[in-house]
């Protein structure tokens, strides 16, 4: 924690441009795709579509979801 309050410390004396530029980083590496959850997504996708195209599922209109037609 201490680490985290100094480096605080150090990036808020930056230009402003450099600031941004900090902030713009860290948020880019905390929205990265979990490739591990990305392609269980996509085996579920798949699984569900197969179900679907098999008649083992069934599929919602978009009106009784969203309650209007597209």
């Amino acid at each position: 924690m201490e680490k985290s309050k100094s480096l605080l410390e150090k990036a808020l004396m930056l230009k402003p441009q450099d600031r941004f530029t900090i902030i713009e980083g860290l948020i880019q590496s905390l929205d990265e795709p979990n490739k591990e959850i990305e392609q269980i997504w996509a085996e579920e996708a798949e699984k569900r579509l197969k179900a679907y195209r098999d008649g083992k599922l069934k599929g919602v209109p978009y009106k009784e979801i969203f309650g209007e037609d597209i």
